[in-house]
């Protein structure tokens, strides 16, 4: 089937072929079609959602650290402490404010985003507050120190958790197709099935793909000119059919470098935005910048490192997460430990060898789950291996315990990992901690998960963990060590806390 084919020439505004209408329009400035107004009016509302939480978050936040500021400090005038609390209270909102607009933490490109949304949220109040430290140091104005050690982490949390909660909302109205740009994509056939796998089920990441077009090579030069118009129509009957705001190029046609800058010009008024899509594989955002060099685009994709600051961060956010988790959980694993050994009467922890970073073996600890002398029977198992690649998994293993299956269900054999993250053996965000005779069987690009220290949680398990097949697992990991940030590692910690409530894959 052609490109054009099955399309109508219908044209949004005009009623032309849209090629035609497009080139009758040149001295016409382009008027925005009834998709484009539809997309830009669920933006403007959606923002106008966030701007009214904002608002009473940051309020409140202030308002209690007021509050709080004028039940502790001693009045030197009963009629002096009001004002001058309630203006370092409107001063503290409104310096938030300004860099909760400066930082574009209500832009379309990061809301629904995650990670990307809540890091521009947490700067810019970490300015705001910076600014106010110093207000501090300089005017020593008492009230101020209540808002940076009340409003501050209390604004934090809750802005991030008023942001997570419009995200579920977002999600939940996309999965109805609403709130999602209405989205064509073009190109090669394989590399728009790459690109509709890419972009994910019913518009959920954003992009609600309506419409396909598929452009096609020019055989010779004398067809050049004769292919370029219908790639060119195609992609504008698409876009007129299926009413889109959005165009992803997937791939442009060979021989025909100027092809996204006429295809721009063409949409101008009747698509709010054209995306270029590319292959380079798993890698995110913080590690690619767009840098135009006289006129023409750079994209900079940044080589990964495995040491420097963010990897001392991440060391001081594993020894505070893991020595709070085990205070917490401390009579949690005292009545675990009494169900084990009342359960069969073995021993309550079980180590195995595995593999850390750079290659190095380390003995992980966990609760029990399976009788004492499971080991000895796997060789007689290892026929009805239901794992992917290297592993061995059996949902319904019959050497796991009573006990151990629901420790198992929820995760909570893994709570001993956390002496293992506090000694430095393991993180807690990483890769899945692969057993000696896996990493034997590893090639060299899955060898790169040794990278960094392996976690007790990650992508894979937020992802299906058991119920992944042996590539995905692999390239979720891979994804994580080549891409990780500290709020990639907080979401994850987030998520986990869903998964160990409504389990799925954990056999």
């Amino acid at each position: 089937m052609s490109a054009a084919e099955g399309l109508s020439p219908t044209f949004a505004l005009s009623g032309l072929d849209p090629l035609t209408a497009v080139r009758r329009r040149t001295a016409e400035a382009p008027r925005a079609s009834a998709a484009l107004v539809s997309r830009q009016q669920w933006e403007r509302r959606f923002r106008m959602r966030l701007r009214a939480s904002d608002t009473a978050v940051v309020a409140l936040s202030c308002a209690f650290a007021t509050a709080v500021s004028l039940g502790t400090v001693a009045p030197t005038g009963i009629d002096t402490i009001p004002v001058s609390a309630g203006a370092i209270a409107a001063a503290t909102a409104t310096l938030w404010f300004a860099a909760l607009v400066l930082f574009n933490t209500r832009s379309t490109s990061v809301v629904g985003m995650g990670a990307a949304e809540y890091a521009r949220v947490a700067h810019a109040t970490g300015l705001a507050f910076g600014m106010l430290a110093i207000l501090f140091v300089v005017f020593e104005w008492e009230g101020i120190r209540t808002q940076l050690f009340t409003a501050l982490p209390l604004g934090t949390v809750a802005l991030i958790a008023s942001r997570w909660g419009w995200r579920r909302w977002l999600v939940a109205q996309r999965a109805d197709g609403g709130y999602a740009s209405r989205t064509v994509v073009v190109g090669s056939r394989d590399d728009v099935e790459y690109a509709i796998r890419a972009l994910g089920p019913a518009g959920q990441l954003g992009y609600l793909v309506v419409g396909t077009a598929i452009l096609e090579d020019a055989d010779d030069a004398a067809d050049a000119e004769s292919v370029r118009t219908r790639n060119e129509e195609a992609v504008l009957r698409a876009a007129s059919v299926h009413e889109s705001d959005t165009i992803v190029v997937a791939s442009q046609p060979a021989g025909d470098p100027s092809y996204i800058k006429r295809l721009a010009w063409a949409l101008e008024g009747t698509a709010a935005e054209l995306v270029i899509s590319s292959r380079l594989a798993d890698v995110a955002g913080p590690r690619m910048t767009l840098r135009p060099v006289e006129g023409m685009p750079l994209i900079h994709v940044k080589i990964p490192s495995f040491e420097g600051a963010a990897y001392y961060v991440k060391r001081a956010l594993d020894i505070a997460a893991s020595a709070a988790a085990l205070l917490v959980f401390a009579p949690v694993a005292a009545i675990i430990a009494v169900a084990i050994k009342l359960d069969d009467g073995g021993p309550v922890f079980f180590r195995q060898a595995r593999v850390g970073r750079d290659g190095r073996e380390f003995a992980m600890l966990k609760f029990r789950t399976m009788r004492v002398d499971a080991e000895t029977e796997l060789a007689a198992l290892l026929a009805a291996n239901e794992g992917a690649g290297p592993l061995f998994k059996l949902k319904r293993d019959p050497r796991v315990t009573r006990v151990g299956q629901r420790l198992r269900t929820f995760s909570l054999d893994e709570v001993p990992q956390f002496w293992n993250v506090l000694r430095g053996d393991m993180s807690v965000v990483g890769p899945r901690p692969p057993l000696p005779a896996e990493v034997t069987a590893y090639d060299g690009t899955v060898l790169r998960r040794l990278y960094i220290k392996p976690g007790i949680t990650g992508p894979w398990q937020v992802g299906g963990r058991s119920d992944l097949t042996w590539e995905e697992s692999v390239r979720l990991d891979l994804r994580y060590v080549e891409n990780w940030t500290v709020m990639t590692d907080l979401v994850l910690m987030w998520r986990t806390l869903k998964v160990m409530v409504t389990p799925e894959g954990a056999y």
